[in-house]
């Protein structure tokens, strides 16, 4: 799949549900109204469509939220979607997760064959996660992640960067990193979903953060790709990686191979505009085949725009899109 600007689609992340275990401050409203069941597409219809998406060409696939891993059953859509791995057609499938069930499903997961996963994870202070998440134990996703580890799972660990929340923790946490051979990627707060508070207090550009960390660590250029956003530097002091998503100081938009899927069955050709497509209709129509499936596919690909227009607005304080990150898939 080509969009109208001659970036190849290949690149399809999933939410499987608006809901979640935690209540992270710059994602949700802590009393959050989640969608009725009947209006979130089943797991034999994520599996379908998804695999219409690797038919034209998706390579692929992360499994998203709200919290994944937190749906029912999940697991049979991992080892759904793994059986399409190489020969079906699927280069990679994946998940971003915050912890919290990886105690109980890391085997599980690599059993279906995810290789690699993310873990949000923004401070190591047990304290300060617990204001962050609102209600979550650091202890319990601590576990999580190093029952990831010990099933074979690859790590990289995501911190949203979040002016005087964890701002203090950026060198401690590249150096626990580093020590237990994971990733870290820092990524710039973004302007979605009314979240109950200011978002310009929450920002804080990653420019600043990386001249801050080079004072103690030395970065250095790395061509390192996951097929995200994430620009990689390879941190010398300890052999690892950082990256760095920054949609608000420096936009990845010309490079883009992804559109979302909703628990819902609404495509999002950017996550920063609201243009979306249907799906949930099509694929509750007995009408619908295959081929018209994948027509309503391409159909949006080719609608997809050059880029977001995330912008924190300081004068109205109101994001620049309404919808929850949670809803969109993280």
């Amino acid at each position: 799949m080509i969009d109208p600007f001659g970036r190849r689609i290949s690149y399809l992340r999933v939410s499987v549900t608006d809901r979640c275990d935690l209540r992270c401050v710059y994602c949700m409203a802590e009393d959050m109204t989640f969608l009725p069941k009947r209006e979130v597409l089943t797991l034999e219809e994520l599996d379908r469509l998804c695999g219409a998406f690797i038919g034209l060409g998706v390579e692929k696939i992360r499994l998203t939220g709200g919290e994944p891993l937190v749906r029912k059953n999940v697991l049979s859509l991992f080892r759904s979607l793994g059986a399409r791995l190489g020969g079906g057609g699927l280069r990679e499938l994946t998940v971003t997760t915050n912890g919290t069930q990886l105690g109980e499903m890391a085997e599980g997961l690599h059993a279906a064959g995810v290789r690699r996963i993310n873990v949000s994870l923004d401070t190591l202070d047990p304290g300060v996660f617990r204001a962050v998440t609102r209600w979550g134990a650091l202890e319990k996703v601590l576990d999580g992640v190093f029952a990831a580890k010990a099933a074979g799972l690859a790590v990289k660990i995501n911190a949203v960067a979040l002016k005087g929340v964890n701002e203090g923790e950026y060198d401690r946490m590249l150096a626990w990193c580093g020590e237990h051979g994971f990733d870290l990627c820092l990524i710039e707060t973004m302007p979605m979903g009314d979240i109950t508070g200011d978002r310009t207090d929450q920002y804080l550009p990653l420019s600043l953060v990386r001249s801050r960390l080079r004072e103690h660590w030395t970065l250095e250029e790395s061509d390192y790709r996951t097929g995200g956003p994430a620009r990689y530097f390879t941190v010398r002091e300890t052999g690892g990686r950082i990256g760095f998503i920054t949609p608000m100081t420096h936009n990845f938009c010309e490079s883009c191979n992804r559109v979302r899927l909703t628990c819902t069955g609404t495509l999002y050709m950017c996550l920063g505009q609201e243009d979306a497509a249907d799906f949930r209709a099509l694929l509750r129509d007995p009408s619908v085949d295959e081929a018209g499936l994948r027509a309503a596919i391409e159909a949006a690909i080719a609608r997809k725009p050059k880029g977001h227009d995330f912008i924190i607005d300081r004068r109205h304080n109101r994001p620049s899109v309404g919808r929850h990150m949670s809803v969109t898939g993280g």
